[in-house]
């Protein structure tokens, strides 16, 4: 393999194109310029499209069933209440640098989500929130750490309660951290020997959960005039001016990719999957609990529960199957059917107007 051209990949987690492409790109000349300038179209996401397993999937080109992860937290084997974070030690299948860096090409990342705790590179490598602190092994090499803060100082790996309700101080740590990151990266790239790049920004994500609302008018929550209006906005053109700085670095001989994992869009509400469980005779309890209490500490009658949920805010259920799981309940030849049933009555769930909120739904076999 010979690589004619190098390549930066900028990652954007979160980037909502109805922002980029339709209200906002004349405020964005940097991102406007590389679409004029360039081809852009609509890629699929994972599914589900969230930002663990996402990633990983576009820079291996294997789906998550084929990865094994689904999320943050995944079910270890066929237990009720085991499950195991995913971090790079659970991808198997080689990446876009391994690739690369096998072939002799000398690669650069930093904060690809799931990287963390880092592997062997050909190159260097700066991991992703999932690390715990800056005082662990973080980097690879190891000594890159000390690059990390001769350039940048303390440097910030993510912003540890994005959904805090004291706005003022969150809006300052994201762009605390954008900053360190860009300039990290600005270093990098001129410093370091690369032919592949790549980085991804986690502030797009982290401010669009915590200030949609005082944006988007038809949000319930929207208040016309409120002091965060134009945060998200202001946010997005400050991006676009640190993209603009890394133009004029790279030559015009490197090919330059911008790239999301998914998109945003309002919370008009949220349904407790257990509780519709509950309701609809797919989950027993032996006694009700007085408030809101975790699945794990809630007293579920297993054998007599067919279905529950639990490991992620997308509506990810189990069915409680007879020789599989411990205290299964339903007959295995009957799986399919059950699925189907409740898939089906999923579909039909209405929001307090009595509207159907378009529920989908989607299978992994034998889950």
């Amino acid at each position: 393999m010979q690589l004619r051209r190098k390549v930066l990949i900028i990652g954007l987690d979160c980037a909502a194109p109805e922002l980029v492409f339709d209200q906002w790109l004349d405020d964005l000349p940097n991102l406007k310029h590389l679409i004029s300038e360039g081809v852009w179209g609509k890629l699929r996401s994972s599914i589900p499209p969230i930002t663990i397993p996402a990633w990983m999937c576009m820079v291996t080109s294997k789906n998550p069933g084929q990865l094994g992860i689904f999320g943050f937290r995944n079910r270890s084997e066929y237990s009720y209440d085991n499950f195991w974070i995913a971090n790079s030690s659970a991808i198997k299948e080689p990446t876009l640098w391994d690739v690369i860096g096998r072939e002799g090409y000398k690669v650069g990342l930093v904060g690809v989500p799931q990287t963390y705790p880092p592997k062997p590179v050909n190159g260097f490598m700066v991991t992703d929130w999932l690390a715990p602190d800056t005082n662990a092994d973080y980097t690879f090499p190891e000594f890159i750490k000390d690059e990390v803060r001769m350039a940048v100082g303390d440097y910030k790996l993510d912003c540890e309660k994005f959904r805090t309700e004291n706005k003022d101080a969150l809006l300052a740590e994201i762009y605390d951290m954008t900053a360190k990151r860009f300039d990290l990266v600005e270093y990098f790239l001129r410093e370091k020997p690369w032919h592949f790049f790549m980085f991804v920004e986690i502030g797009l994500d982290r401010i669009q959960h915590g200030f949609w609302k005082f944006f988007d008018r038809t949000h319930r929550k929207y208040q016309p005039g409120n002091r965060y209006e134009s945060a998200i906005h202001e946010y997005y053109k400050y991006l676009d001016e640190r993209i603009g700085s890394l133009l004029k670095i790279v030559d015009d001989q490197t090919a330059i990719l911008v790239v999301s994992d998914h998109g945003a869009k309002k919370m008009e509400g949220a349904i407790n999957i257990n509780d519709w469980l509950i309701k609809e005779g797919y989950m027993t309890l032996k006694s009700k609990p007085e408030g809101l209490v975790k699945l794990e500490e809630a007293d579920i009658d297993w054998p007599r529960t067919r279905a529950w949920g639990l490991g992620g805010y997308y509506g990810r259920l189990f069915l409680n199957v007879k020789g599989r799981e411990k205290m299964g309940a339903i007959e295995p030849e009957d799986y399919e059917k059950v699925r189907e049933e409740i898939a089906e009555k999923l579909k039909g769930i209405t929001d307090e107007k009595g509207n159907n909120i378009g529920t989908r739904t989607k299978y992994r076999s034998g889950a």
